[in-house]
């Protein structure tokens, strides 16, 4: 594969989860970065990503078209991160997913940035029955209306130390002597390490044969709602019982939990992502992924215990209990 000279990338939405590691592997690559982030002084970690001076982060409020060209300035490669996992007020899905893409995309054609890598997610479909999967495939038209040559990146659920997701249920493990199996927990994920989806953004930007492609990002092992609780109850060493929650009852309990988005704190829970859970989240037969960017998927098993120490009662020193 060849690959294009780096230059100057601007990742919209770097100072985030994914972000930070987006812009570690840029950085590796020879990459200078600018982080286009609402909240610049949240980005002060990334500084030491990179060699003096090789990252930069820039306030860019990603709604506003004034703001995007400006973050796109003299750049070769624009990266678009930015994303919500539920909605408050005016950040709906459908403006921070779809109006914001259009946007980025929009100033891309305009100052001739030649690669857009868009990040999605798995299960995005314009059939779907969920606002958050239906905005995301809105946004890949969007982005690949103005940008034929848009990269589409789709990650299954992203793993990782400071992810949204293991941790979200051991802290509830930690606190709760039971969890709940929403619809029976059977639902599939195929959950992917984020230093593996960080750098398949990297290559994403850097190969020239990767222009106009979508690539479906998943780990090594497909595992059920349940198997995920039963790894974070291994390794929190936490004896919490799991109960079966049917779906139409999680549904109800995510639109009240959902309320508290009202009040700026964020909802354990919305219906939408029950919603979500009724279809698996795998990568589907035939689609392109990690293997086609030459990268080997981390497994789940290699990377939680690393992190999920934390929620043992006596931190990494805690005994294991007796089989």
């Amino acid at each position: 594969m060849s690959e294009v000279a780096p230059g100057l990338v601007t990742v919209f939405g770097g100072s985030g989860f994914v972000g930070g590691h987006v812009v570690q592997a840029l950085a590796r690559r020879g990459w200078r970065v600018r982080v286009a982030c609402r909240r610049p002084d949240r980005a002060w970690k990334l500084q030491t990503s990179g060699h003096v001076g090789q990252i930069q982060a820039v306030r860019c409020d990603a709604s506003r078209p004034d703001d995007v060209a400006a973050a796109l300035k003299g750049a070769d490669a624009a990266i678009n991160l930015v994303g919500i996992l539920y909605e408050s007020g005016r950040r709906t899905f459908h403006a921070m997913h779809v109006g914001v893409s259009r946007t980025i995309a929009e100033a891309c054609a305009a100052a001739g940035v030649d690669r857009l890598v868009q990040i999605s997610a798995l299960g995005a479909s314009p059939e779907s029955r969920s606002d958050y999967a239906l905005s995301k495939a809105a946004a890949e038209m969007a982005v690949r209306e103005v940008k034929p040559d848009a990269v589409v990146i789709r990650p299954s659920i992203v793993f990782g130390a400071g992810d949204g997701f293991l941790n979200r249920f051991a802290a509830m493990a930690s606190m709760s002597p039971v969890l709940p199996l929403i619809g029976g927990g059977q639902t599939k994920f195929q959950p992917v390490y984020v230093a593996d989806v960080a750098e398949a953004v990297a290559r994403a930007a850097t190969l020239r044969e990767a222009a106009a492609r979508t690539f479906e990002l998943g780990g090594p092992a497909v595992m059920t709602f349940e198997e995920v609780l039963k790894l974070i109850r291994r390794e929190t060493y936490r004896r919490f019982g799991l109960i079966p929650l049917p779906f139409f009852a999680a549904r109800a309990i995510g639109s009240l939990a959902q309320l508290t988005a009202f009040v700026g704190i964020p909802p354990i829970l919305t219906r939408d992502q029950v919603v979500l859970l009724e279809s698996d989240n795998i990568v589907a037969a035939g689609a392109e992924g990690l293997a086609e960017l030459g990268i080997e998927p981390t497994g789940i098993e290699a990377i939680a215990p690393s992190y999920l120490w934390r929620y043992r009662r006596g931190g990494q020193f805690a005994e294991a209990p007796a089989a």
